[in-house]
């Protein structure tokens, strides 16, 4: 799918690797509608790009409908949604005070799964409307899963269990969309320099990479939007979780 004059939905936009997605593609010829946080610097990130900025919490499943209207009528239509909205919540399934809260679980998978479906299937739709280009191409899809699908860590077992479930939709739901022309994959990152993680001292970030195979360091934002554009711009790609990590397994803890 090629990048100049594509439209483009980008789900928490407002920073980090999603914001970078939404940069390159800017660059590259596209146009953005970001959605994220009203807290968030979603305002001042879209206007530097000659976007649109629609106030969006994915949890409200209802809201986040009526929003994606919005930004997709600002655009004039979809091409692409590129999903990053999500969370993590540290509890052990057991611990010193019991179980694991049912309420926290279910928070950590409303805002990863439920959130992230909801966005995928509501794009799909307006997608579905698209008039094929050469390839038979009507759109891409782009969640956001975490290496931690595989590896889960001592105390991150909603998290597992929530990214794992992003991973999971791939598949599956290429095959439910390929008929239209419509694909989707899954990114699955390591530790990236983005939110808490950017001001953390050089030793505590070197202690966290040190299990990678190379480069050690943690990831920068540029090149989890590198890997999105090259997914959009692929026909080929489809149907997959593709790993992010340097060649990174987590330790238990």
């Amino acid at each position: 799918m090629d990048l100049r004059g594509l439209r483009a939905v980008v789900v928490g936009g407002a920073s980090g690797m999603a914001r970078a997605t939404a940069e390159l593609i800017v660059a590259r010829g596209g146009r953005i509608a970001i959605l994220d946080l009203a807290t968030s610097d979603g305002a001042t990130v879209a206007a530097s790009l000659r976007g649109s900025f629609h106030a969006c919490d994915v949890t409200d499943f209802d809201g986040t409908e009526a929003v994606l209207e919005g930004a997709v009528a600002a655009l004039d239509g979809i091409d692409v949604v590129v999903n990053t909205a999500g969370g993590a919540l540290l509890g052990r399934t057991l611990g010193r005070n019991g179980p694991l809260p049912l309420a926290a679980f279910r928070k950590v998978i409303d805002l990863n799964v439920v959130g992230t479906f909801n966005v995928a299937r509501l794009c799909a739709w307006h997608m579905s409307r698209n008039k094929p280009n050469g390839d038979g191409e009507r759109g891409v899809i782009i969640n956001t899963a975490s290496i931690a699908a595989f590896e889960g860590q001592v105390g991150y077992v909603a998290y597992s269990v929530a990214k794992g479930g992003v991973a999971a939709m791939s598949l599956s739901m290429a095959r439910d969309l390929g008929g239209l022309g419509i694909r989707v994959n899954a990114i699955a990152p390591s530790l990236f320099r983005t939110g808490q993680t950017v001001d953390m001292p050089a030793e505590y970030q070197q202690a966290l990479t040190k299990d990678a195979a190379f480069p050690r360091r943690l990831g920068r934002p540029g090149e989890y939007a590198l890997l999105a554009v090259g997914i959009i711009e692929n026909p080929m790609l489809n149907g997959s979780t593709i790993r992010l990590d340097a060649g990174q397994r987590l330790p238990p803890k």
